[in-house]
Formats: C-alpha cells, sequence, structure tokens
C-alpha cells in the first residue's frame, strides 16, 4: 500500500504542475460568478426586485375587457337585454311578452378602466416599503458574496497550507525512513540493540500515517475550494502565496452590507406601517366603461359609463389589529438593527485581537521552526558519531513536526483572521469589490 501511494504522488505532483494559474481574486470572482447558492441569491433579488415594481404600480389604472354569449328566456333578463339591444318595440311592453318572453340570443362585450385617486396614502407607500426591501435584499445578496470570499479564503490558502504539509509530512517520511536504514545496520553490526531498531520503525510507521492525514486534509481542502468557486478545479496552480503581506487600513469600518440591509428593513417596516394606517382612511376612486350587446354583428346598442366613487370603512376590527402588527414590526426591526450593530462592533473588536494573535503565533513559529531545524541536523550529525541515543534524534524530529505546523496553522490563521477583519469592518476581501 505505501509503494503504491508514493507512485502515485509524483503524478499528483505533475497534475498540480499542470493546472491553470488561480489567485485569491480570481477564485472569489469565479465563485461570485458560478456558485449555485449567490445564483439562487440573485434570483432572490429579481424576486424582490419585481415585487416592488408590482407595488408600486398599484398606482396605475387597471384594463380589463369581457365578451359572452347568452341564451335566457328570463323575463327581466329578457328585457334587460332587448332594452341593450336598442330593439325594445311597443309590442315588448304586452304583459303577455313580458310575462313569457320567447327565448332570446343575445352576445356583447365590454371595457372597463378604473384609476384609484386617493387610498389613505397606503398605496404610496406600499412601494415605497417594497422599494426598500428590494434595497434591503440586494444589500443581503452583497454580504452573502462577502462570506463567500471569506470562505474562499479559507479554502484556498487552507489548499496551500495543507499541500505544504503534505511536503513536511514527506520529508519527515524520507528522514525516518533513512534514520530506520541507519539502525537496522548498526544493529546488524551489531552495534546497536534491537530495541533501537524497532522504535525507529514505530516512528516510521507514525511518520506514514502522518502523510496520509496530509493527503486526506489536502484532498479535503481542494474540494471545498472546488465547491466554493462553483465548479470543478483541475488542482489550479494557487499563484497567491498564503505569507504574502496585505496591505490596507484594517482601523476604518465601512457601512456593512448587512447592517445596511437590516436599516433597509426599519425604512419598509415603517412604510408598511403607514400603509397599514392607509387603510383605516377613506379611499377614492375613478371608473369608466364601454359596452355593447348585438343580436346581429350589425345590430346592438352600446352604452358608457364615467364616475368617481369614495369609500371609508370607519371601523373594522382586523384592519385595526394589522396597524398594531405593522407597529410592532417596526419596533422589532428597529431593535434588530440595534442588535446587529452591537454585534457588528464586537465583532470587529475581535477579529481584530484574532489578527494581533496571530501576528504574535506566526512569529514565534517562525523562530521555532528556525531553531528546530537546527536542532534535528545537530543531533542527526552526533547520533551517526555514536554520541547521542535515538530518543535525542527521534525527540528532535517531532520538535520540527510540531514546529512546523504551527508555522502553517499560525500563517494560515492570519490570513484568515484579515480577511475575518475585512468582513467585519465591512471592506472587500482581499481588495475584491463585490
Amino acid at each position: 500500500m505505501v509503494n503504491k501511494i508514493s507512485l502515485l504522488l509524483p503524478l499528483a505532483a505533475m497534475s498540480l504542475l499542470a493546472g491553470e494559474p488561480l489567485s485569491i481574486q480570481d477564485a472569489i470572482r469565479q465563485a461570485w460568478r458560478d456558485q449555485s447558492g449567490l445564483q439562487a441569491g440573485s434570483a432572490m433579488v429579481e424576486r424582490a426586485q419585481a415585487e416592488a415594481r408590482a407595488l408600486k404600480a398599484l398606482a396605475l389604472p387597471t384594463l380589463g375587457t369581457s365578451a359572452g354569449l347568452q341564451r335566457t328566456d328570463e323575463p327581466m333578463m329578457v328585457f334587460g337585454t332587448k332594452l341593450n339591444q336598442a330593439r325594445i318595440s311597443q309590442a315588448d311592453f304586452m304583459p303577455d311578452r313580458l310575462n313569457h318572453p320567447d327565448a332570446l340570443t343575445a352576445f356583447g362585450m365590454s371595457v372597463n378602466l378604473s384609476q384609484p385617486l386617493y387610498a389613505g396614502g397606503r398605496i404610496q407607500a406600499a412601494g415605497r416599503a417594497g422599494e426598500a426591501m428590494a434595497r434591503s435584499e440586494a444589500s443581503l445578496q452583497t454580504h452573502r458574496q462577502q462570506q463567500v470570499a471569506l470562505g474562499v479564503v479559507q479554502a484556498y490558502f487552507g489548499t496551500q497550507a495543507a499541500r505544504q504539509g503534505l511536503t513536511y509530512a514527506e520529508d519527515t517520511l524520507r528522514q525516518a525512513q533513512e534514520t530506520e536504514r541507519f539502525v537496522q545496520a548498526r544493529v546488524d553490526q551489531g552495534l546497536m540493540l534491537r530495541s533501537e531498531a524497532l522504535r525507529a520503525n514505530a516512528f516510521r510507521a507514525q511518520a506514514e500515517a502522518a502523510r496520509a492525514e496530509a493527503q486526506q486534509r489536502l484532498a479535503s481542502a481542494q474540494s471545498a475550494l472546488a465547491l466554493l468557486t462553483g465548479a470543478p478545479l483541475q488542482d489550479p496552480e494557487l499563484i497567491s502565496a498564503i505569507d504574502t503581506p496585505i496591505t490596507g487600513d484594517h482601523t476604518t469600518a465601512l457601512r456593512r452590507s448587512d447592517l445596511l440591509a437590516a436599516s433597509f428593513q426599519v425604512q419598509a417596516a415603517r412604510e408598511g406601517l403607514k400603509a397599514s394606517q392607509g387603510s383605516l382612511l377613506p379611499e377614492v376612486g375613478l371608473t369608466a366603461s364601454w359596452g355593447t350587446a348585438r343580436y346581429t354583428w350589425n345590430g346592438g346598442g352600446t352604452w358608457t359609463n364615467l364616475g368617481i366613487g369614495a369609500k371609508w370603512t370607519i371601523f373594522s376590527a382586523p384592519e385595526r389589529r394589522r396597524v398594531e402588527a405593522a407597529r410592532a414590526s417596526e419596533r422589532a426591526a428597529a431593535l434588530n438593527l440595534k442588535w446587529q450593530e452591537q454585534q457588528a462592533s464586537r465583532e470587529a473588536e475581535e477579529a481584530k485581537r484574532a489578527v494581533e494573535t496571530a501576528q504574535v503565533r506566526l512569529k514565534a513559529a517562525r523562530e521555532a521552526v528556525a531553531a528546530s531545524e537546527s536542532v534535528r541536523t545537530l543531533r542527526q550529525a552526533r547520533h551517526r558519531e555514536g554520541l547521542l541515543s535515538l530518543v535525542e534524534v527521534l525527540d528532535a524530529e517531532s520538535g520540527l513536526s510540531g514546529a512546523r505546523a504551527l508555522l502553517l496553522a499560525s500563517q494560515l490563521d492570519l490570513r484568515i483572521s484579515q480577511a475575518q477583519l475585512a468582513l467585519a469592518l465591512g471592506q472587500p476581501i482581499e481588495g475584491v469589490q463585490p
């Protein structure tokens, strides 16, 4: 099994070299363009915008038409239909014909126009509420993009850290194999105890297990990056280095898109309250219609109607309860905005502290790696001279592995913490504008 894995590693390395170059900025843009989750968010924005346009259209006139064919012998319907057809004669007033008319067939059509003139302001308020909700959804989509960008940073540099971790694991395994061969040769010569060979063998086995874990971490990080970017990536060449310093002002807070969305929700709730209150006020509307009833294609009557009407529901318990609900919604939206602002302030402070801590850890980790590499080199040389025990060599190897793990974790933590700080401050992540 070990030999098979060893043969596959060069092929994997060739595949990595053959991949297309991909910067962190391009990875973020690709995720924004191709990820299904963000595409669903864009559809939600379009829906909110369409609903806003529909609410605004309530102030526009409504035009409708109807047509039909009817046959009846109901006395009142027959007389009315003849009147609409403009063919009433003196004979139609005879009692027998009025009471027992012959069946009548008629066809006709009408065109109706209605225009609200005044509705207590609720139509305009509903339009403004819809527009605010559409802007809120657009702001939420921007925030979703920033959250995805943070995920891409984690997966992108997590992949880099995993690749370097695999390199370190390979180096540790090579050293373990070399130490095992050296110790076994000394045992065969009778210069070392059999227990030393078994200890070297155990350390080599642990190194193989560590390499397998490193391979699994790399595969997981690559699959996460492919998922976040929205398309399978053929082992791209990640050209943005994990230890490249990020320049920029990390102290100035901008208007976060999620807070902007919450403020639009407050505005929408306020306009919704106005719309509910308008339902308790009078409404005035204009209606106009044209109709015709025909008994032949070129015979019949036509008429027109034009009117202005007013309606006022003086008291309605359900409507008053809706006003109370709208008032509660406005208060809830305002309190939610306040809570989100408090959370955002704390997130920014926590992110700043995380960046500072990661910087300190990274500096210490670099010193630890440099010192551990020197210790390993010295102990290996002394061990081959017979001046140190195997335990000292293996202890140096373990110390170097721990220092390297700390270095990779610190580098990754610093890069992610910087992205989290940009998100908390409302700044572009990795300099990419939504």
